[in-house]
């Protein structure tokens, strides 16, 4: 059985088999600590009958007008608990506490996803996120630096994410998504809120 629990900050002491992990990203302890401080409710985490830590969640909320949402920066599981649905229970927690009967009210919820992470792709399109825009070069080095041009239409499904998103209810025009956003292709700097 799996019970969801507010993340805390110490947590990040129990959190090592999770984060060693080669498909979990790992940051610095001032982000983790910036969303625990900013966005509480957004981050929890997973845990066992035994109390120990089996996944989590970070999420924060970004944007204006009908671009409020819902971002989940992190959302990983503990190599042992894997294939058991575990994955998609923590995003649907974050879908229930960003519906708007709660204090969130926001119109989608998107993450950002490399595009040869086949396997993460079919989790969230199982869960009803579809792609709204490939990033071009968005896991790669040119990024941040502006002397070197990105072509737009070089894709690279190494370092290129998918802005994957689901509407909520709020949006009841589903104005938020759109069809073949595996066609729409953006840099980087075109990706703001």
């Amino acid at each position: 059985m799996t019970s969801i629990k507010p993340f805390q900050a110490t947590d990040l002491f129990d959190l090592t088999p999770i984060n060693l992990d080669p498909l979990t990203e790992n940051f610095y302890l001032y982000f983790y600590h910036q969303y625990l401080f900013t966005w509480p409710t957004l981050s929890y985490k997973s845990i066992n009958n035994y109390g120990e830590p089996t996944g989590y969640m970070l999420a924060k909320t970004e944007g204006t007008g009908k671009e409020w949402h819902a971002h989940i920066s992190a959302v990983t599981v503990d190599p042992n608990f894997r294939r058991v649905g575990l994955g998609s229970y923590l995003c649907d927690q974050l879908k229930i506490i960003s519906e708007p009967t709660r204090p969130i009210n926001a119109w989608f919820i998107d993450l950002f996803v490399k595009c040869s992470n086949k396997t993460a792709i079919t989790l969230y399109e199982k869960l009803g996120y579809s792609v709204f825009r490939r990033v071009i070069d968005y896991y790669g080095n040119n990024n941040n630096n502006n002397t070197i041009s990105i072509n737009k239409k070089k894709i690279n499904d190494d370092v290129d994410a998918f802005d994957m998103r689901i509407s909520l209810k709020r949006d009841v025009n589903n104005e938020t998504v759109r069809k073949n956003g595996r066609k729409v292709y953006v840099l980087p700097e075109d990706v703001q809120f």
